[in-house]
């Protein structure tokens, strides 16, 4: 970071901690200037997600890869908005006309630029999973607080008419005492994969350094950066990056039970899993079960990506599964379903109801109103961190072959050999900091 773009942040942050504490934070009827960061697959879905938010102004476009900037900045002048192109996010982040940011980079900056957007005193829409390593997560949410941010994470499922009927529906007791949870995802995946291209030079447009950020250094390949290749870029099939299924999917699938049951973690953590089938160069399992023991039940996290077959129906491909003794609970994207255990009641369906369908843009809405009152976000960033830390410490439990018990008081594992990697390394210069 260049000595003028430091002195810059520094200044916004402080004027805006001033601002905070005597009391002059945005009214009703502000409007609040956001930066997108990050503008791929998912970047280019959370923009088209805002404009629809009245109240809410894209004011600046920021991406590593010149295509996707400018992409981005003509979806936003179709809206009527007239954003700014940044090549440096941190330039955003220096920027004091900005209230807040979207990122929707990959995984592996989420952490950093959360904590970084805190510390210059601004907003954050952070794309889940929270982080890659377990104690980012910690520091993301240390950064909220002691820098009194509001910090909306992308698990927007929580914001969605079926998930609020489920949660309504646990705490109500109509699934009896639970013991069991079932959560899965399944697709077919062709044995090539995405294939196995050999490094290259990077495209035009692409900063590959830029990209890498805080991960290792190694050279550009299509597959690591993924955009050519999946309408989901394939950086998530790689560890430095990314967690797989498990968090990509995974974190979807387990957010609802937290939802559910109060946000409590699990004591005991284990996972298997491997690439059985797929011969590509991605490093992610293509099959993995995991199993996590709660305070009061048990619960696995089933990822099929070589076999399609589904469950609950015949589009059911996802979903997470509540077993209690009085009734069994399914819920997902399309529907809620409270099928009772005495199968001559028959069951109770929530489905085609497109209010409850509506999960995206009432999840900004949320954010933004947030913003304004300055109260927790529907998904406020503690519950992503441990939702996505769940997911993180199954693929740790695979990786290492150990069964982890969770230490919640010091957020680490009793097994020593694995503490090690709950911690972040990044490439220098960048260091985590709150």
């Amino acid at each position: 970071m260049t000595s003028s773009r430091r002195d810059i942040l520094t200044a916004a942050s402080t004027a805006f901690a001033a601002s905070l504490f005597t009391g002059n934070v945005k009214g009703a009827n502000d409007r609040i200037a956001v930066g997108f960061i990050g503008n791929g697959a998912m970047g280019e879905e959370n923009l088209g997600y805002a404009m629809k938010v009245a109240g809410l102004v894209p004011a600046a476009i920021c991406d590593v890869y010149q295509p996707h900037a400018e992409r981005a900045e003509a979806q936003a002048r179709k809206g009527g908005f007239q954003p700014k192109i940044v090549k440096d996010f941190r330039d955003v982040l220096a920027d004091p006309s900005i209230d807040a940011v979207c990122i929707s980079t990959p995984d592996h900056w989420h952490a950093y630029m959360t904590v970084e957007a805190c510390k210059a005193g601004k907003d954050v829409y952070v794309e889940k999973p929270a982080s890659v390593y377990i104690e980012e997560g910690r520091k993301m949410v240390q950064a909220a607080r002691k820098y009194n941010r509001i910090v909306q994470a992308g698990t927007m499922q929580r914001s969605g008419g079926y998930f609020k009927k489920a949660a309504e529906l646990v705490k109500q007791g109509a699934a009896g005492e639970v013991t069991f949870c079932h959560a899965f995802q399944c697709g077919v995946t062709p044995k090539a994969g995405f294939g196995n291209p050999p490094d290259s030079a990077p495209p035009d447009g692409l900063d590959w350094n830029m990209w890498l950020g805080p991960a290792p250094e190694v050279p550009f390949n299509a597959n690591r950066w993924g955009v050519k290749t999946a309408r989901f870029p394939t950086f998530r099939y790689f560890w430095d990056y990314a967690g797989g299924p498990m968090t990509d999917w995974g974190v979807h699938l387990i957010d609802p039970l937290h939802q559910c049951f109060n946000e409590v973690m699990p004591a005991t953590i284990d996972g298997m899993g491997g690439k059985f089938y797929v011969t590509d160069n991605t490093e992610t399992p293509d099959t993995m079960l995991a199993t996590f023991l709660y305070p009061k039940f048990l619960a696995s996290c089933e990822s099929r990506t070589c076999n399609p077959l589904p469950l609950f129906g015949a589009n059911q491909r996802e979903g997470t599964v509540i077993h209690g003794s009085d009734a069994t609970i399914f819920v997902n994207r399309s529907m809620c379903r409270l099928i009772p255990n005495d199968h001559s009641k028959g069951a109770t369906v929530w489905e085609d109801d497109p209010e409850m369908q509506r999960m995206n843009v009432p999840h900004w809405e949320n954010w933004l109103h947030c913003i304004k009152s300055r109260q927790r976000p529907t998904s406020e960033i503690q519950t992503c961190v441990r939702s996505s830390s769940v997911c993180i410490l199954a693929n740790l439990a695979m990786r290492s072959k150990l069964r982890l018990d969770w230490d919640e008081t010091n957020w680490t594992v009793a097994q020593e050999s694995v503490r090690p990697m709950l911690q972040e390394k990044y490439r220098a210069p960048w260091k985590l900091e709150v």
